[in-house]
């Protein structure tokens, strides 16, 4: 089968939505101008950079009250902060919760009863018990073609790991079992890894 995007796929769901898979969750946390909090998750998402650590989500939809984005970005081009919280599997029905088109004045920590504690290097809350968090500092917002499309990129400023997620000096991921969007409303759970060396490493 081969289709060109803007002629349709001509299949009952989109496939483009399950080709790229399995996606890393990104959890944004963010706090508003006025002190209100939103907690919601993101599956375009990834670490785009090491020195500094670099990160970014996009955002693909927007809000009738939200000026055509979505709660995220809109607090993050307020404040310039944003948090990264990272899902496993134990909170896959929280993280779910969260990702409803709730109203702006919606906290959804407390929708979804998540414990929240302060970041420490910025303005915003965290999941008080994922496996690690990463604390942002906004870099860029870029505006991507289509409507409602915003790629967000921040740079890591403090980061924390769970301490049990921690073995022999590594963070091991099958501590946790991180979750990953798949497509449609498929989801997927790590829970075994193997090594492979860099040819002349």
């Amino acid at each position: 089968m081969f289709y060109r995007p803007e002629d349709g796929h001509g299949l009952p769901h989109n496939p483009f939505n399950a080709i790229v898979t399995p996606r890393p969750i990104g959890w944004i946390a963010t706090r508003a101008a006025d002190g209100s909090e939103n907690l919601a998750p993101y599956s375009f998402f990834n670490a785009v950079a090491y020195v500094p650590p670099q990160v970014m989500f996009a955002s693909t939809s927007a809000k009738p009250d939200r000026d055509g984005t979505k709660d995220s970005v809109a607090n993050i081009r307020d404040t310039g902060v944003f948090c990264v919280n990272i899902v496993e599997y134990a909170m896959r029905d929280a993280m779910n919760q969260t990702s409803g088109a709730w109203n702006r004045d919606v906290d959804e920590f407390d929708l979804a009863g998540i414990e929240r504690a302060e970041c420490e290097t910025i303005a915003c809350s965290r999941v008080a018990g994922a496996p690690a968090s990463l604390e942002c500092r906004l870099t860029q917002i870029i505006e991507l073609p289509g409507e409602a499309n915003f790629t967000v990129f921040g740079e890591v400023t403090g980061i924390h790991l769970r301490d049990n997620c921690l073995k022999d000096g590594i963070f091991d991921v099958l501590r946790f079992n991180p979750l990953a969007r798949m497509g449609y409303r498929d989801y997927t759970v790590v829970r075994e890894k193997f090594s492979l060396a860099r040819p002349g490493e």
